[in-house]
């Protein structure tokens, strides 16, 4: 997250904690009750850690999730245990790490996420060629918003050779010629262009007959 003055980075959950900005150096709190410490043993509340990286990684893969970012953290305070990790009351951002971007490629930097909350802007990572003419926040800025020399890193396994099969196909790799792609355009242009033209003759067709 960044704040809407562009001065102050922050981070936020991904379910309840969506509506709570913190920053590097936090404590819980819980959004459904003020009247217990965090976290309670009867209540879901407190920061929530895995105890495996690949846990969290699995994590990213749902939709709801896509968008986020790795934290490395130290966990302190009060603490429950759940069956992936902890839950516990105040924690430190040590290092943040930069997943894919929404096209699968290997985030670089962060950009303006649509919908944020009161006073902050949500940040999804982006790669160079998604991120286009965007103006975009760098993870060098990124860290020095949050204060106190945070890292923030690609995380290493994206788009390791070895950690998947994607590869572009090709004649469309990144590079490609333009100039080439104008008759492969104006083909499914003009395809789009007959498929609306029957779909609005049958419409024209029906709507006579209601008529």
């Amino acid at each position: 997250m960044i704040s809407a003055d562009s001065r102050r980075g922050g981070f936020n959950g991904v379910a309840l904690g969506r509506t709570q900005v913190y920053g590097t150096v936090a404590d819980a709190v819980c959004i459904q009750s003020p009247r217990h410490r965090c976290p309670s043993s009867w209540c879901d509340c407190g920061f929530y850690c895995f105890h495996a990286l690949d846990d969290a990684r699995d994590l990213a893969c749902d939709p709801q999730h896509q968008h986020s970012v790795l934290l490395e953290v130290a966990a302190s305070g009060r603490y429950v245990r759940y069956e992936l990790g902890l839950r516990y009351a105040r924690q430190t951002v040590r290092s943040v790490r930069l997943g894919r971007c929404g096209c699968g490629r290997a985030a670089t930097a962060l950009a303006d996420g649509g919908p944020g909350i009161v006073g902050w802007r949500r940040l999804h990572p982006v790669c160079g060629l998604c991120a286009g003419p965007r103006p975009v926040l760098t993870p060098q800025a990124f860290g020095t918003l949050c204060g106190g020399g945070l890292r923030v890193d690609v995380d290493e396994t994206v788009d390791d050779p070895a950690a998947g099969v994607f590869a572009p196909l090709p004649g469309v790799a990144e590079g490609v010629d333009d100039a080439a792609l104008v008759p492969l355009l104006s083909a499914e242009v003009a395809l789009l262009q007959a498929r609306l033209d029957q779909v609005q003759s049958r419409l024209e067709q029906l709507t006579r007959r209601s008529d």
